[in-house]
Formats: C-alpha cells, sequence, structure tokens
C-alpha cells in the first residue's frame, strides 16, 4: 500500500504541474538564498582571517602613543617614544618572544628610467621576514652587515616592482628613492589586500638605520613587531612587554603608558567572532524564506485537499484507510520540499558563484549549510503537510463522496 500511496501522491503532483512548482517556488528561493547568505558571511570571515594571518603569526604590533602637556591622551603613534634600544632590549629580555623587527616609515618617489612610483618605504631590520610573514620571490633580503653600513639597497613589493619595471628583471637594477639611487636586492612574493583594504605589494623595504639616518633624520621608532614563540605564551609576552618598556621610560604608577602594545590574536578572535556573527543573522533572515515556503505548501496543500474531497470519498469507499490518505498527501508535501530543496541547492551555490565574480566578493561554499538548508526544506514539506494530510485522511466518506 505504500507504494501505491507513493504512485498516487506523484500522478497528483503531476496533474497540477503548475501549482507544484509554484509551491516549490518558495523552497527553491529560500535554500538558495541560505547558502548563498552563508556563503558570502564565511567568504567574508576567511578573508579577514587570512588578512590577518598574512601579518604575522603571533604577532605583537608597538606603536608610540603618549600623553601630553595638558593631560590629554594621544593617539596611538602620536609620539617618539620608541627607540631601537626598546626594540633590542625586547629581544634580549623577554623570554616567549623569538624575533622582534623594529621600523619606521614614509611616503617617497621611485624612479626608474622615464617610469616613477609613489609608495611606502620601510626601514626594518632582517627579522621583518619572519616577524610580518613576507617571503622572498626573486633574489633575497638585505643582511644585518648591510643594515649596520647603512647600506643602500631595497627589496620590491610586487606592486611597485610591476609599475616600476614591468618586465624587465628588477633584481640587480638601481632605483632613485628621493633622488638616492638603491640598488635592488630583492622582491617579494604577492601579499594582495590587507583586511583594510591596503595594498600589502605596494611597499618598499629597506635598512633600517639607512631610512632613520640617511633618509628621514631621525632616532626614534615607528613600530616594534614582536613575534611570540607561540600562541599560548603572546598574552604572557604582552605582560612582560608592557612592564619592561614602563621601566625603560621611567614611567611611575600613576602615569599611564606612552606606547601602546596591539595583540593581533585577540584582533582576530573579536574579528572572527563579529563575521560569525553576521553569518549567523544572514542565514536567519534567508531562513525566513523557507518558513514562508512552507506556509505556501501548507495553503496549496488544504486547497489540493478541498479540490479533491470526492477523489479522497472514493478511496475511502475503496477500502483507502486513515494511514493511506495521510501518507498520500503527507509524501506530497515531502516531494515538494525535496525537489524545491535540491533546486534551491544548485540556485544557491550559483548564486555565490555569480556573487563572486560580478561583485568581486569572497564567498565560501559550506557543506554544513547546504545540508542546513536542504535538510530544513525537508523538514518544513513533512511539518507544514501534517495538517492538511490529517484533514484529508480524518474526512468522513459519506460526506466526502456528497462534496460537490
Amino acid at each position: 500500500m505504500l507504494w501505491e500511496s507513493i504512485i498516487i501522491a506523484l500522478e497528483g503532483l503531476k496533474a497540477n504541474k503548475l501549482r507544484s512548482i509554484l509551491t516549490m517556488l518558495g523552497i527553491i528561493i529560500g535554500v538558495g538564498a541560505v547558502i548563498a547568505m552563508v556563503s558570502i558571511g564565511m567568504g567574508v570571515q576567511n578573508k579577514i582571517q587570512d588578512s590577518i594571518a598574512g601579518l604575522g603569526s603571533n604577532l605583537l604590533i608597538i606603536t608610540p602613543g603618549a600623553t601630553s602637556p595638558s593631560g590629554v591622551r594621544l593617539a596611538a603613534g602620536s609620539n617618539t617614544t620608541l627607540t631601537n634600544k626598546d626594540a633590542q632590549a625586547i629581544g634580549r629580555q623577554i623570554e616567549g618572544v623569538s624575533a622582534v623587527a623594529p621600523s619606521v616609515s614614509k611616503q617617497y618617489q621611485l624612479v626608474y628610467g622615464n617610469k616613477n612610483w609613489m609608495t611606502t618605504v620601510q626601514g626594518t631590520t632582517p627579522e621583518f621576514v619572519s616577524v610580518r610573514n613576507f617571503n622572498v620571490e626573486l633574489g633575497r633580503f638585505f643582511s644585518n652587515q648591510e643594515v649596520d653600513t647603512r647600506m643602500r639597497v631595497a627589496v620590491l613589493g610586487k606592486t611597485t616592482a610591476d609599475n616600476l619595471f614591468g618586465t624587465i628583471y628588477p633584481v640587480g637594477q638601481t632605483v632613485r628613492i628621493n633622488s638616492a639611487p638603491f640598488v635592488v636586492v630583492g622582491v617579494f612574493e604577492g601579499k594582495g589586500q590587507s583586511a583594510g583594504g591596503m595594498d600589502q605589494d605596494d611597499v618598499v623595504v629597506i635598512p633600517l638605520t639607512t631610512a632613520q639616518e640617511r633618509m628621514m633624520g631621525i632616532s626614534y621608532i615607528q613600530t616594534i613587531s614582536v613575534q611570540a614563540a607561540s600562541p599560548d605564551s603572546i598574552n604572557q609576552a604582552q605582560e612582560d612587554i608592557t612592564s619592561l618598556l614602563r621601566s625603560r621610560h621611567k614611567l611611575t604608577k600613576d602615569m599611564p603608558d606612552d606606547f601602546t602594545v596591539r595583540n593581533l590574536a585577540a584582533v582576530m578572535a573579536t574579528a572572527e567572532e563579529t563575521t560569525k556573527t553576521i553569518t549567523l543573522l544572514l542565514g536567519n533572515i534567508a531562513a525566513i524564506s523557507l518558513l514562508v515556503g512552507g506556509i505556501g505548501i501548507m495553503n496549496i496543500m488544504l486547497v489540493s485537499v478541498t479540490e479533491r474531497t470526492r477523489e479522497i470519498g472514493i478511496r475511502k469507499a475503496l477500502g483507502a484507510t486513515y494511514r493511506n490518505i495521510l501518507l498520500q498527501f503527507l509524501i506530497e508535501a515531502i516531494v515538494i520540499g525535496v525537489t524545491g530543496g535540491l533546486i534551491g541547492i544548485g540556485l544557491g551555490i550559483g548564486t555565490a558563484y555569480a556573487i563572486s565574480a560580478i561583485a568581486g566578493w569572497n564567498t565560501a561554499i559550506s557543506s554544513g549549510s547546504i545540508f542546513m538548508a536542504f535538510g530544513f526544506s525537508v523538514a518544513i514539506g513533512l511539518f507544514f503537510g501534517i495538517y492538511p494530510a490529517r484533514k484529508a485522511a480524518l474526512l468522513d466518506p459519506i460526506d466526502a463522496l456528497r462534496y460537490e
């Protein structure tokens, strides 16, 4: 009798093709919207994670910041309270620190032949490549000896190299930075945009002492990047660095820090929590359309029961039981949910790829969101089909046969 109920249910759907398709439409749109919205949310989440991780692993960023004579706290980076000796002390005295890279930066014009390019010139030390997770694709990075002797050597970001040299091999060429000649010794691998939309490849890196003494005429440090030995040691390293710098800067207990230590692991955790919330919100908003689709299924099934009252009466008169009628209409509702869910999966995946291709947004197709949306569509078909199916199964055969 089960197969008989299935066959009758499918024949009923086939007899009203347009109505069945329109009933599925709410489920199709709902499933597609859930998959597409969750894919966009997860894509944003992955991009933020990759961008923060691309800055460096287990990274602490120290920037200067001080109180003004009026007692007003200035923004981080607004004063000149950090020195190279601070960076060296952190590397020597703080346990749980694997590398330290002090740096300064400024915008300069680069010139090669008849081409020029305005970019950020960053002065730093050889530890920069490991701390900030950069890889040299062509040539090499400069050495500690070149830092000590204030050599005019430079490593270019991929964007800078492409705009200055095009198809010319850049290593060994001489570029002018602020009219001073620098030999290109290397080119970084491309890193792409940061989470803030900045091009991380639009940069030139030169020895710290060269930048400070031969170009900028300064003795202070603008940023100290510190790499903790492991994720477990990063919080302790942050506390120890704060204590060390307060001691070196002779700050009393009632005086605020004249520097800022930012923990990128904490930033990443906050960003992950935020994007997860956004993803969940997008998925919930899209799921509302699934509920609307379920209500549509119930309404159409009720109409179907009313239209087929005489058919139900005839089936009951021929021996169909309560269970047979219940199964017939439940199967119709489930078929609508399953078919709509499968079509919706294709629509959702296609929409996610289309958004990625047209708008340039990052999307990440999640198998979890696919199974969740499909399972929800089947459950909705079953749930909203129960009432109409039960109503049909409870019809009195005599009243049903008399119905016109």
